[in-house]
């Protein structure tokens, strides 16, 4: 049987073992020598799926912004939503802390940019970032009243601006024109 027509093949009834059996046979048609954590816990209405991946072939997982571990990530959450539409699961992929040092690396600049956008009262830009990164600048940024911020652009990489909040309603009216 081969990985996709067993990752996408018959519906099983056991979460855990359709992670297990899809995380198997990613790191064995990958030819990677890693090992996981695997731990399945349900909160509420959602299945938290946390993966913690260790082991020699690390460097691979964490290279290029963790994009490896965003793949595997994607294909476990697809596996759960075909096996099993019925459950609501939210995955999360890390090795060695990567998320957790990618995030702090993140809010640390946002909190530059914060500082520089109250300051001088003038928008600011932060770098073109995939929607989970801007995700965690938009949340540590909505902590602060004196911020705002709005992701502009097309496509899957947008950029975030961050203004002072009382230039609210000029920003409305600088982005949009047309809309008046």
């Amino acid at each position: 049987m081969g990985l996709f027509s067993k990752i996408f093949g018959t519906k099983k009834t056991d979460l855990d073992s359709v992670v297990e059996d899809t995380l198997t046979g990613i790191l064995e048609k990958g030819g990677f020598d890693l090992s996981y954590n695997l731990d399945v816990t349900k909160k509420d209405e959602i299945t938290e799926i946390k993966i913690d991946f260790s082991g020699a072939d690390e460097a691979l997982l964490t290279d290029f912004k963790g994009q490896l571990m965003d793949a595997i990530q994607l294909i476990i959450k697809r596996v759960t939503q075909h096996n099993f539409s019925d459950i609501q699961t939210n995955v999360v992929v890390d090795c060695g802390g990567f998320r957790e040092q990618s995030e702090a690396a993140l809010i640390e600049r946002a909190e530059h940019l914060k500082t520089i956008a109250i300051e001088q009262g003038k928008s600011v830009y932060y770098r073109a970032l995939p929607p989970r990164e801007r995700k965690v600048v938009h949340q540590y940024l909505a902590l602060d009243e004196r911020v705002k911020s709005r992701s502009l652009g097309d496509g899957l990489y947008k950029k975030i601006k961050i203004f002072p909040a009382k230039n609210q309603a000029t920003e409305q009216s600088e982005v949009n024109p047309e809309d008046n």
